[in-house]
């Protein structure tokens, strides 16, 4: 089953890539498709699947299931709520799909965090198997099965689909051609520091005005500008992000301006 069902033309289309030129494709395995066919045919994905940079194939884990009802979960041994996905439909889904060039990601909230650098490497690959847990989680033997196990954050959901949908989004938007290259390089954590506040028309709204600089046409002085409410904003929202951080001369001496600017404000 193919993520694509069209999007909106809004997000402007582009020619179709040359045949096999796909930079990347994804099988998700699920046992709810109709979660992740919407999402997925919208917006960057959409547009990324269209280019033909991506192929994103979402494939039910029931075509695996043991017996005349399609069973893929059981309950625990020892006792205790819910069910757990049984080894043998996953083994047999990984049979199947697995390439020698796969990456296979179980979605599971005892993984790494994912992260941008995580986001980067995925996109790096050629083909990624994403494994979308439901109930209580999988027998313990799947996760032998498995390349990486990834998180998205520490709070419990129903099931690996929303997780398979932060990381396809994350990773084709990497892709080259997805979107402007500039805007990738200047985001929140792809430098590892979050993003500088943006400004757009109009100039003054309810007493609230656009910072001089941006407006002044002095470019050296906007990037400087920048890169100081960047650390100004990493320093307020996400300090972790700058310990251990190798500060270059200017963000060093901007980091000393900013921490000046927040005890004068004090005073």
């Amino acid at each position: 089953m193919s993520a694509r069902s069209g999007g909106s033309e809004a997000e402007g289309r582009q020619p179709e890539a040359a045949a096999g030129s796909t930079l990347l494709e994804i099988d998700v395995l699920t046992l709810f498709p109709a979660m992740l066919e919407a999402p997925l045919a919208e917006s960057i994905p959409g547009r990324a699947q269209d280019r033909g940079l991506a192929a994103v194939r979402i494939v039910d884990l029931r075509r695996w299931g043991l017996g005349r009802h399609k069973s893929v979960d059981d309950y625990t041994y020892g006792g205790g709520a819910g069910m757990v996905l049984r080894p043998e439909p996953v083994a047999a889904a990984l049979d199947e799909l697995r390439r020698p060039e796969s990456t296979v990601v179980l979605l599971d909230p005892g993984g790494e965090v994912f992260s941008q650098e995580r986001a980067h490497d995925l996109a790096e690959r050629s083909h990624l198997i994403l494994l979308c847990p439901r109930y209580e989680g999988v027998d313990e033997r799947i996760r032998s099965m498995v390349d990486a196990e990834v998180s998205i954050g520490d709070y419990v959901l129903s099931g690996g689909e929303i997780p398979a949908l932060v990381v396809i989004d994350a990773v084709l938007r990497l892709l080259p051609g997805a979107i402007d290259a500039e805007s990738t390089a200047e985001e929140s954590f792809a430098t590892g520091l979050l993003e500088y506040p943006q400004y757009t028309r109009p100039a003054e709204f309810r007493g609230m005005t656009v910072p001089a600089v941006l407006t002044s046409g002095h470019h050296e002085q906007v990037r400087r500008w920048r890169l100081k409410e960047s650390l100004r904003r990493t320093l307020a929202r996400r300090p972790d992000l700058l310990e251990g951080r190798a500060l270059t001369g200017e963000e060093a001496g901007l980091l000393d301006e900013v921490r000046g600017d927040d005890e004068a404000g004090r005073k």
